[in-house]
Formats: C-alpha cells, structure tokens, sequence
C-alpha cells in the first residue's frame, strides 16, 4: 500500500463553494449515496481509522469535507446522496452544491463513485456520474461492501455495471471491502495517477 497517504489532514468543511479551498493544485472526490462507504473508504485508503467520520445514520455528511495530502493535493469527501428522509429543502441544497462543485472546480481531477454492491446504479448515482461526464472526468465507479457476496456473484455485478457504463467515457469499475482491505492498492494506484504523485512519493508498499 501507499505511504503517501498516511499524511492526510483535515482541511476545512464548506457548505457552499465559496468556502473552498483556493482551486489551485489537484484534488480527488469521493460520492456516493448515504451508507455507500465512502468515509470508510477514505479511512482505509489512508491507513487511518478517524479520519473521516463514520456514521450508522444515513445523511449525516452535509458539507464538503477537504483533506490536503500535502501543500497541492486533496481528497474531498462530498455529501452522501439518496436518502429518503432527509428533508426535500436540504436533499435540493445538497445536490446544489455537489452539481456547482463537480461541474466548476477547475483542481478536481478524478471522480470516485462508491456504490453498495447489492444496489448499483440508481437514480441517484446516475446522476452523480452524468455531472462528472459532462465534467469530461476520468471516474472510478467502486462496489463497496464486496465481501458481502461471494466472489463469483460479485465478479458478475461487477462487469454487469462495466457493461452499462462502458458508453460512459473514461470509467473504471473495481470490487472494493473497507472492512476486508480489498481493492485499496487499485484505488490508491489509480489516485496516484490522477494526483500525479511523483514516483518518490508513490512507492509501492
């Protein structure tokens, strides 16, 4: 795995786009609908446990949160996406700001998709990786929660979703396990080519 990671921090919270960071240098997003995954998935993609903050309630994630890697590169964890009971006003608010971010921030480099395996591809996600084709990013579409199904199973959602997207551009579709570290070094390697992390920095662990 990647040492480079290690050396993420919270930057800031911002609840509209003016409260970014400066759009300057590169940065990575991380989607996906409520309980996906994705503060899961960037703790372990940087080998630390509090990193993003977990929660069992769906919806709790209402801001985008920024993570520097160092002085010129992020990782953003954006609002979690499609959950029923959040009020229409704030659902409205949300998508807002992540349709503003994904379609305006000149330093996102890449999109990451998590989808729970059991259920890829719904409204919500369909959405979400519209904005970024028409942002002309490369997406990385994760099944999160892999080691829910057996492999076999699982290889076949897998290239079922790669078969539906395959019209999509540049899409990359990988089985992923918090909880079982599966798919970190595929995840990693390809936030490294996005990020342009030098070789230096980059080394295989």
């Amino acid at each position: 795995m990647n040492p480079f990671y290690q050396g993420a921090r919270f930057l800031t919270a911002a609840t509209r786009l003016a409260q970014a960071p400066p759009d300057t240098g590169c940065e990575v997003a991380f989607a996906g609908r409520s309980n996906a995954g994705k503060s899961s998935a960037i703790n372990v993609l940087c080998h630390q446990n509090g990193l993003a903050r977990t929660s069992k309630t769906p919806g709790r994630t209402q801001q985008l949160i920024f993570f520097s890697l160092d002085e010129s590169r992020r990782l953003v964890d954006l609002p979690g996406y499609g959950y029923a009971k959040v009020a229409v006003a704030i659902k409205s608010q949300w998508q807002g700001l992540m349709s503003n971010y994904l379609q305006r921030r000149e330093s996102l480099a890449g999109l990451v998709v998590l989808m729970d395996i059991r259920h890829p591809l719904t409204e919500y996600d369909r959405q979400i990786l519209a904005w970024g084709e028409g942002s002309r990013l490369p997406l990385l579409v994760l099944l999160t929660k892999a080691d829910k199904l057996r492999r076999g199973p699982a290889l076949a959602v897998r290239d079922q979703v790669a078969r539906t997207l395959r019209d999509r551009g540049e899409v990359q579709v990988e089985l992923f396990s918090a909880f079982a570290r599966q798919g970190v070094e595929t995840v990693q390697h390809c936030l490294d080519r996005w990020l342009e992390i030098p070789v230096a920095d980059g080394a295989a662990g």
